[in-house]
This record gives structure tokens, C-alpha cells and sequence, in this order.
């Protein structure tokens, strides 16, 4: 099968992209190495097997035009895109350019020049913004919903576009579906918590996981190390390791006609949810000292409580989180490709 990866060269994409290379896939990586650490995770992938890369941004629509008129793919794995939230706020127009622009650039190639092809798109949590309708109770170390309705999330909550990030990830998630309702492109949406795991690149916009687990490494080796969390740090989510993300989009190739135009929960549900200050202790007890940070305002738009029900996305693409949160941050903490 002929893969398209857009953002191939990042944390997500280039562990999707070595999957599917060692299964004889052949894969064309759309990514403008614009973020630190994708030329190595781009050299990184030369070991697994034979790939194009082509580099420029979906920004471009004559260039998306002539890839796709050119390679002819049969899936589409959307994963480019402006990631930070605090970024959009500096920056609303990029954002929008690279996240709506950009998903409507691909789009209408796709309808244009490959119709058959299947698209599954990385959406957020975010489109459902800041949740301030759930009542939540503030616990010792996390917050927790006051009804347990709320425990875990589904895809009946109503959009709402909260910060420029939210509205350009939500507008590209409408749109991704709606190209399925109007134009018949078998279209997947997965609406993502937060997914970690090796190669993740972590900054401080982005990637909270490993930002921190890069946090607490480098004030092991630096007693003069200290570092910031936004708000009180009891904001909770349901983290996914990155190779049950792969998993997902393998399967999710081959799904039913059932899951197109459809949108998806994807996260580690309840049982691998976890708070700021829980991974901070976490962090503590598995270096054997307390981690010197200390505490900021809450950022714009944030959600004190977001853990998925993945139970739509398990029943329609096969597929459960299998990686449990504890293993999959020591692993993480032990790889050698986790810091870049």
C-alpha cells in the first residue's frame, strides 16, 4: 500500500512511518523538518527501510497538489500541524495557515487527484475546550469529577473552540469529516489526549510528558536545576504510549466503512490517567529526590480533567491501550532516543 505521512519526521509520525516501512509499506514522508530533532528521527528512519521525503509544508497547496497527483496514495496519515497551544496565542494567523489552511490544501488534492484514498487525521482534545461545564473535586495530588458520568469522556461532549489552537485543530476536524458527508473521502478523525513515549521531542509548549521526564533528568546531573508548571498541577489526562498509537493507525488502514466520517477518542482511558503533580512524584521517588520546581499561572484555555472512553474506538478498529502508564514512562526514562 502507498502511505502518505504528513509530519512523518516527528514524534508520532516517524514511529508510525518505521512500523508500516518494516511492513513492506511504501511510505512518502511530507514533513518541513521545521522542529528540532526530525533531521535525526528522519536519519533515524534509513534504517528501516527505503522511504521518499519531501520537504515543504502543507501551506503549500501547488506543492500538496503535485505530490498527491504524483504518488497517488492510498492512505493519508495527517499528523502535521502547529502542536502548541501557547504558540497559537503568539501566532493565531500561522496557526490557522498551517492547521485549517494546510488540512484543506491536502483535502482538496485528495479529492482532486486520489478519491479512494483513505484519510485518518490527529485531531485534539482540545475541540472540546476548556470543559468548565464538568464540576470537578479538588483532591490531595489531582482533580476528579464530582459525577462519575465524567470519569471517562466520549464523543457526545459539544465542540467548543477554545483558544486559537482549539478553533484551528476544530475547524481541520470538521472539515476532515465533512470531506467524507460531501465529497464520499473515506475519512477518519482521532481526537487525541496526550501520547508519549521515545523520540517524543518534548518542549516546554508541548509534550508535557516528556518535558518533564527531561526536567527531572537534567536536575539529576544539575542541583541548581529548577523548572515551572502552570497552575497548581492536579490538571489530569489519559496518556497513550506512542506505540499503542501505532497499533491504532495500523489498524485503522484497514478499518470497516462503518468509521468513515467519524470522529474518535483516543487516549489511555482511566486506568492510565495521571495528574502533573502524580508524575512529578512519580519522577521524585524513581530518582530518589525531590524535583525543585515551582509554580506559574494556569495557561489559557486549559482542562483541569480530560480522560477519554475509548470504547467507540475499541469496538470499531479492534484495538485497546495495552502499555501500562508506570512501564511506559520507565521505559521512556531509560531509552536513549527519549532526549534528542
Amino acid at each position: 500500500m502507498r502511505c502518505l505521512i504528513t509530519g512523518g519526521a516527528g514524534f508520532v509520525g516517524s514511529n508510525i512511518a518505521k512500523a508500516l516501512l518494516e511492513r513492506g509499506f511504501t511510505v512518502s514522508i511530507l514533513d518541513d523538518l521545521s522542529r528540532v530533532g526530525t533531521f535525526e528521527n528522519l536519519k533515524w528512519l534509513e534504517n528501516f527501510g527505503e522511504f521518499s521525503h519531501h520537504k515543504f509544508s502543507v501551506v503549500d497547496k501547488l506543492l500538496c497538489e503535485k505530490l498527491v497527483a504524483d504518488f497517488k496514495p492510498e492512505a493519508v496519515l495527517h499528523l502535521a500541524g502547529q502542536v502548541a497551544m501557547t504558540t497559537s496565542v503568539e501566532n493565531p494567523y500561522q496557526d490557522f495557515l498551517i492547521n485549517t489552511a494546510g488540512t484543506l490544501n491536502l483535502l482538496e488534492s485528495l479529492r482532486i487527484y486520489s478519491p479512494e484514498c483513505r484519510v485518518i487525521y490527529a485531531s485534539t482534545n482540545k475541540v472540546y475546550g476548556n470543559l468548565s461545564q464538568i464540576k470537578l473535586a479538588e483532591m490531595s495530588s489531582r482533580f476528579v469529577p464530582s459525577h462519575d458520568m465524567y470519569r471517562e469522556l466520549d464523543e457526545s461532549l459539544s465542540l467548543d473552540f477554545c483558544s486559537p489552537y482549539g478553533c484551528s485543530k476544530g475547524s481541520a476536524d470538521q472539515y476532515v469529516r465533512d470531506y467524507h458527508t460531501t465529497f464520499g473521502l473515506p475519512t477518519i478523525v482521532f481526537r487525541h489526549s496526550t501520547i508519549y513515549g521515545g523520540r517524543q521531542l518534548p518542549t516546554y509548549a508541548q509534550g508535557w510528558v516528556g518535558w518533564f521526564c527531561k526536567q527531572a533528568n537534567i536536575a539529576s546531573r544539575d542541583p541548581n536545576h529548577r523548572f515551572s508548571i502552570s497552575g497548581n498541577g492536579k490538571q489530569v489526562r489519559d496518556i497513550l504510549h506512542v506505540s499503542d498509537v501505532v497499533r491504532l493507525y495500523e489498524n485503522a488502514i484497514q478499518a470497516p466503512e462503518e468509521a468513515f466520517g467519524e470522529a474518535f477518542n483516543v487516549g489511555g482511558g482511566h486506568l492510565n490517567s495521571i495528574s502533573i503533580l502524580e508524575l512529578l512524584d512519580m519522577l521524585s521517588n524513581s530518582l530518589g529526590f525531590k524535583l525543585p520546581y515551582y509554580h506559574i499561572p494556569e495557561r489559557l484555555g486549559d482542562q483541569k480533567y480530560y480522560v477519554s472512553s475509548t470504547i467507540k474506538a475499541e469496538k470499531t478498529f479492534n484495538w485497546m491501550p495495552e502499555t501500562g502508564y508506570k512501564k511506559g514512562i520507565t521505559d521512556m526514562i531509560l531509552s536513549s532516543d527519549t532526549f534528542l
